[in-house]
């Protein structure tokens, strides 16, 4: 466990050194064993391997983790109200602030400019605003807060959001360190929801914005309370829900609420993706796109970030999700 968060806790940048470091030492030893050996068979094999390995480094690196897919879903409810046809949210997960410091901030500013290009009638927020502690977000806390909606801006907290991954073990500078983390997002004008909803009018009709905390397995934080999100809620109300962790969606939405709609992130949808396989399908069902029980769904967006700055054929997106009302 120790030396799991020792690796954790490297900066972003430090992951891509060391892979430069790996990928030297790979191209030494190809050139060693073909000058050694003049196998040209051998020799053949390990230059295209050594080439494909530096194509997808170096895209993956440089190229994949620059680009921003804006992705359109369209939603059909029989229970939506009218009033709500045509409702359009932009969902947006694991900014990982720390990623984005330097030359990568750039990046930042683009997302936030197609957030808000989309004039949604809500922005959300599925968890993973930082790495590892909370001054992350100061870098990139002006930009965020640019970001608006007729609505508001509704997050939830990720995994990365507690202080798991802080180092801290003073329990008064660990309450220090969650209460930045959240007031920060205060501060930019979000709303934040700790197992807690917000209710939507238009006119007469209304639907519901609910939050869970992180709800996660293993080591991950398991303070979801769906009871409570959900109190007072009524189970004809139309419910969009938003957890971090989209594994909640089997094990704890789908069979103890009514939610129409699950919103989360966390999985990044594994960054690597090659011939329709990516490590994301190692751990999760449910790990990018569109997903459905019936007329329940689950959307888990591949999100902005992720602590290693790193995205090959699995871009970077926000997702602009249009809900209508079935007549």
């Amino acid at each position: 466990m120790p030396d799991l968060l020792s690796f954790i806790l490297l900066s972003p940048d430090t992951y891509i050194y060391i892979v430069w470091v790996g990928m030297v030492f790979f191209t030494l030893t190809v050139v060693f064993v073909c000058r050694r050996r003049r196998k040209r068979r051998l020799c053949l094999l390990l230059s295209i391997a050594l080439l494909a390995s530096w194509s997808i480094f170096l895209w993956g690196s440089y190229v994949g983790v620059r680009q921003l897919d804006v992705v359109r879903v369209d939603l059909s409810f029989n229970d939506l109200p009218e009033a709500f046809d045509g409702y359009t949210i932009v969902h947006f997960s694991d900014v990982h602030a720390g990623t984005f410091s330097g030359s990568r901030h750039d990046i930042l500013r683009r997302a936030v400019d197609s957030i808000n290009a989309q004039h949604a009638d809500a922005v959300v927020f599925t968890g993973d605003l930082q790495n590892k502690v909370p001054s992350e977000i100061l870098e990139v806390k002006d930009e965020l807060s640019r970001i608006t909606a007729r609505d508001g801006v509704f997050s939830v907290l990720g995994n990365h959001d507690y202080t798991m991954y802080s180092g801290l073990t003073d329990s008064f500078d660990v309450s220090c360190n969650q209460n930045n983390t959240e007031g920060y997002q205060t501060d930019m004008g979000w709303t934040l929801l700790k197992n807690n909803r917000q209710i939507i009018r238009r006119d007469s009709s209304h639907i519901v914005i609910a939050g869970m905390e992180n709800d996660g397995k293993g080591r991950f934080p398991q303070l979801g309370d769906i009871n409570k999100t959900l109190h007072g809620i009524s189970r004809s109300d139309f419910v969009v829900m938003l957890e971090h962790d989209p594994t909640s969606w089997r094990h704890r939405i789908l069979p103890h609420s009514h939610a129409q709609l699950t919103l989360s992130g966390h999985t990044h949808g594994g960054q690597f993706s090659l011939f329709g396989l990516t490590p994301a399908m190692l751990s999760f069902r449910e790990y990018n796109g569109l997903y459905h029980m019936g007329q329940r769904y689950l959307y888990v967006t591949k999100g902005l970030a992720g602590v290693v700055p790193y995205r090959f054929r699995a871009n970077p997106e926000i997702v602009v999700i249009t809900l209508h009302s079935k007549p």
